[in-house]
């Protein structure tokens, strides 16, 4: 059984549609500096990180507190949105979340999946800098929810997972706020 704590990545300097990959503002590294300090205190951590730079930035205290390797993982980034401009990914994103998972493409499918398999095979307790619509993900894989969108996590918030049974249980809901996805 591992625990999982995926943290949601602090606020970043730019929006999903004029940014393919900001790093984070002041408010979010304050944000990041926060979520550190929370998870700190849970050792053994392994520590993952989508490729994203505003997930790495976010990762960075916990590694440094704990003088440890932050690995990236592609099976925990943002959602896909290829061949999109970054004047079309604001209002798909928007549509896929007022969705249901069964109704999104083959790709989207596999890309919920393809991040429960990865949380599956985590053999100890382990954090995760992600993002907002891949922690909705893993909730409503938890909870067997059709829906994309089951609540709206603060960025710098810690959504909590264990693995018991091979099966992905949803432990405690980060912070919740309202929030733009970015």
């Amino acid at each position: 059984m591992a625990i999982i704590y995926m943290a949601r990545h602090g606020r970043a300097a730019g929006s999903y549609s004029d940014d393919l990959d900001p790093g984070l503002d002041e408010l979010g590294h304050t944000q990041a500096t926060r979520a550190g300090e929370q998870l700190g205190g849970n050792q053994p951590l392994s520590i993952l990180s989508s490729p994203l730079r505003r997930a790495r930035e976010t990762a960075a205290p916990l590694a440094l507190s704990l003088d440890a390797e932050v690995s990236i993982e592609d099976r925990v980034s943002e959602i896909p949105s290829p061949g999109l401009s970054l004047q079309e990914r604001g209002p798909w994103l928007q549509t896929v979340m007022q969705g249901k998972w069964q109704d999104q493409t083959e790709e989207l499918q596999q890309w919920q999946q393809n991040m429960v398999n990865c949380l599956l095979a985590l053999k100890q307790d382990t954090v995760i800098f992600t993002h907002f619509v891949a922690i909705n993900a893993m909730v409503a894989a938890a909870t067997n929810s059709s829906e994309v969108l089951i609540f709206r996590p603060d960025n710098g918030s810690i959504t909590q997972f264990d693995t018991r049974g091979g099966k992905l249980q949803l432990l405690d809901l980060g912070d919740e706020a309202v929030t733009s996805v970015n």
